[in-house]
């Protein structure tokens, strides 16, 4: 009985000594408040990262990224928003945030048209969430490159109110 005692101790020894030697799983960002996006925000600039500018000709099936500098989001607690382009187009949409991607913390968002109600709409958008601090925010959109590469389209946002 005390050899099988000190078998079993020695045994959970070398489980406990493995587990703590196991790397730390690594997450582009943490959850990020959903009140964090609540509010009216200008998106100030896109840029890329690993792609060439003009690379992506059209983005959230609209227009080119260029299209979207400069342009209003307006995000309720609902979860009810639009976005309005420089040129004065306006697209409704229903976002949420989303704590389940394989690259962390997610906003999405679905395209809402006349009639349209948003648990209807299988469609949508996620964007990676580089950062949020309540006042600007960062999301980044992953475009598939070249052999299994990823590159980004990045959008910077800063809060109007």
């Amino acid at each position: 009985m005390k050899k099988i005692f000190q078998t079993s101790i020695a045994i959970l020894s070398v489980i406990l000594v493995l587990s703590a030697c196991s790397g730390q799983k690594n997450t582009v960002s943490s959850n990020v408040s959903r009140g964090k996006f609540v509010g009216t925000w200008t998106l100030n600039n896109v840029s890329y990262d690993g792609l060439v500018q003009n690379a992506v000709q059209n983005v959230f099936d609209q227009a080119p990224p260029e299209a979207f500098a400069g342009s209003t989001w307006k995000l309720t607690n609902s979860g009810n928003g639009v976005y309005t382009l420089s040129n004065g187009t306006s697209q409704t949409i229903f976002w949420s945030v989303y704590n389940g991607g394989s690259t962390g913390t997610q906003f999405q968002f679905k395209k809402l048209y006349q009639g349209d109600k948003a648990k209807n709409v299988a469609e949508g958008y996620r964007l990676d969430i580089a950062g949020n601090d309540g006042s600007t925010m960062t999301l980044k959109s992953p475009v598939a490159i070249g052999s299994g590469g990823t590159g980004y389209i990045i959008y910077s946002f800063t809060k109007s109110n």
